[in-house]
């Protein structure tokens, strides 16, 4: 499926987190995104794939109203999402950037807590109920006997849940998650996608997730649309996705596919 100007085939508008419509983002004379359209569905785990450059990244920022963008529209629940007011947005809709720093200073528990801004603001008292929510964070991520440990001095993956935690403390239905795994080694990248995975079945959150490695996508998530170079090269399921002909035209080289020998999901390489 390549088609640009459309969304996803067979999707029911009534079950989508965001829609995308013919969203342009033109920076110092450079089209980044051309008139990209497309559907979220809630509940499931959608990646956003490609190649460097290709504008997944920015289009994350634009869904998360961290970017604007010259054309086009960005719904969520069926409303544009310039209509909700930022706490709002906030308490529905979690965005964890690319660089987010080492917690410097905070705990585990006090960097977890502050998912907890948008509902009690910086001058709103700490309730019994942001405490709860904080702990079903630690404890949802298996964090908890890291709970009073400084956030610098945990291992790259331990420091991503924690990040995690912290969007799970915020209470949201949707995680908007920009190459959370980008950093670490191939054990922590399954730790972390793993913990998605399980958040987004158990507590039925919608995720976006910015993603290098397609065959981690293909593994973990429900749904792939790739980018090439501002627009819409393909849309699908990962069985769709992972074809011969639909990874040349994202990745530009000549790729393979076999199965993979102990799950039913393809597996992609260079051929």
């Amino acid at each position: 499926m390549t088609k640009n100007q459309r969304p996803v085939d067979g999707a029911d508008r009534s079950s989508q987190a965001f829609r995308v419509e013919g969203v342009g983002l033109t920076l110092e004379g450079r089209a980044i995104l051309k008139d990209v359209s497309l559907d979220f569905a809630a509940g499931e785990i959608t990646a956003l794939v490609g190649h460097n450059g290709s504008g997944k990244s920015t289009l994350l920022k634009i869904i998360a109203r961290q970017q604007g963008q010259n054309s086009g529209a960005v719904y969520y629940g069926g409303r544009p999402t310039s209509s909700f007011d930022a706490r709002a947005f906030s308490r529905s809709v979690a965005y964890l950037p690319q660089d987010v720093g080492a917690g410097a200073g905070m705990t585990v528990r006090e960097l977890v807590a502050c998912g907890r801004y948008p509902w009690h603001g910086a001058l709103g008292r700490f309730t019994d109920r942001d405490r709860q929510k904080v702990e079903e964070a630690l404890a949802l991520t298996h964090l908890d006997p890291f709970a009073d440990r400084l956030v610098e001095t945990l291992s790259g993956g331990e420091r991503q849940r924690a990040w995690i935690a912290m969007l799970v403390a915020q209470d949201s239905e949707c995680l908007l998650l920009d190459e959370p795994t980008s950093a670490l080694d191939i054990a922590h990248q399954m730790e972390v996608l793993s913990l998605v995975r399980r958040l987004s079945r158990e507590k039925g959150l919608s995720v976006v997730i910015v993603l290098h490695d397609i065959n981690m996508a293909a593994r973990f998530c429900d749904r792939i649309h790739a980018l090439k170079g501002g627009i819409v090269a393909a849309s699908g399921t990962p069985a769709e996705i992972l074809q011969r002909d639909a990874l040349e035209n994202i990745y530009g080289i000549a790729m393979d596919v076999m199965p993979h020998p102990a799950l039913s999901i393809p597996l992609a390489y260079v051929s």
